[in-house]
């Protein structure tokens, strides 16, 4: 399974997720089908290997060449047969109705019967198939009431499983709640997204070859490599290199001249890729450090995505595991956040938590009106008046 990152909008992500043997693509919340350029500042879209979690091509290109999700489509050599939608906002079901006209056949499936050219209304827990690839639908009411996350991953595969959870999660964050209760919302993160089911996930193991051991640590004592379970540690001869996931250095040495490799299974958690529909990281980093000012996770992914924003590369996707060591919104059971909030209801303590971001982020300037008719302009999601 590969996934492609497709930057579109001010923020927004839509994704080609490709079956690799039958060529077939699915495409996630299409915002905009014929433009479909990076961020500002950005020179390429980018391919996600789930397993590997590399980049596998930059396609250059000025960011005023527009190109379309259908050469994207065409350059992989790929049949493009389904949209998922994950809800019925115009930023990620707008390009619905152009696409199915462009590609007649098409089917268009989502929970929300606002969702534009929706073929067919999907139901929570129901499973699709595209070759390898399962898809377990998921509805995850809070951002809007028929919001559905999409559950993705392959049968006797090394790549780990990936949630598209569109506005419902995001990296540090979720969406604004606008149509259910903080209950439901909590459920849906929460109870749903933070407990997908781990029988899905691939149990063959990696080898992780960390060195210098000078380097290692947490696996034998803490858990400085969150959702790894170790299965074998033996002395080995001298390694430099790192396969799997998580940064090469994780602290002191418990021994300093003796190299090793671990020999661990990656847990459900800590593997399941998240793909959101919008790049909103440093700002839910930002809040996340103002309700846990002691977290060094928090500070530590801060730093992260400062780099990256420096860089102009996308901060997607994050894992189930890194959400609940920063994000606040799957930690609403933790004592620092029920301390800021001053309840003790989990429900109660997402509702606090998503009016005190609210309050966070009109701190910063909004885009002006003007500005986003520009934008929808320049994206050509509105017409210019025809000359009398």
């Amino acid at each position: 399974m590969k996934v492609k990152v497709i930057p579109v909008l001010e923020d927004n992500y839509m994704y080609l997720v490709i079956e690799e043997h039958t060529r077939e693509a699915v495409a996630v919340d299409v915002a905009v089908p014929k433009r479909a350029h990076p961020l500002p500042g950005a020179l390429c879209t980018r391919a996600w290997r789930p397993n590997t979690g590399s980049h596998l091509d930059h396609l250059h290109l000025p960011n005023s060449h527009p190109f379309q999700l259908l050469e994207i489509v065409g350059r992989e050599g790929v049949s493009l047969t389904t949209v998922l939608t994950t809800h019925h906002h115009w930023d990620h079901a707008q390009g619905n109705t152009e696409l199915v006209r462009l590609l007649p056949g098409l089917v268009v499936l989502g929970a929300d019967e606002r969702i534009c050219a929706l073929t067919r209304r999907l139901a929570h827990g129901e499973e699709l198939r595209f070759g390898a690839i399962h898809v377990r639908c998921l509805l995850t009411p809070g951002h809007t009431s028929g919001h559905m996350s999409y559950f993705l991953w392959e049968d006797e595969c090394l790549d780990p499983p990936a949630v598209f959870s569109g506005d419902a999660l995001s990296v540090a964050g979720c969406g604004s709640r606008l149509e259910t209760t903080a209950q439901q919302m909590y459920h849906s993160l929460v109870e749903t997204l933070g407990t997908l089911p781990p029988e899905t996930v691939s149990s063959l193991p990696l080898t992780l070859s960390w060195g210098p051991a000078s380097y290692i640590t947490g696996v034998l004592c803490t858990c400085l490599m969150p959702g790894f379970r170790m299965t074998a540690c033996q002395p080995w001869g001298q390694v430099d290199q790192v396969r799997g996931e998580g940064p090469r250095h994780w602290g002191e040495c418990l021994c300093p001249s003796l190299p090793m490799v671990v020999l661990c299974t990656p847990s459900a958690f800590f593997l399941q890729k998240v793909f959101c529909g919008h790049e909103h990281t440093l700002g839910n980093l930002e809040f996340a450090q103002k309700v846990e000012p002691c977290n060094n996770h928090v500070k530590a992914k801060l730093s992260w995505a400062k780099k990256r924003d420096e860089d102009d590369v996308p901060t997607v996707p994050s894992t189930l595991g890194e959400e609940l060591l920063y994000n606040p919104f799957l930690r609403v059971a933790e004592e620092p956040v029920c301390k800021f909030t001053g309840k003790v209801a989990p429900a109660e303590v997402l509702e606090v938590l998503c009016r005190e971001r609210a309050s966070f982020e009109q701190a910063a300037e909004p885009l002006q009106p003007q500005a986003r008719a520009l934008l929808a302009l320049q994206w050509g999601l509105l017409s210019m008046p025809r000359p009398k």
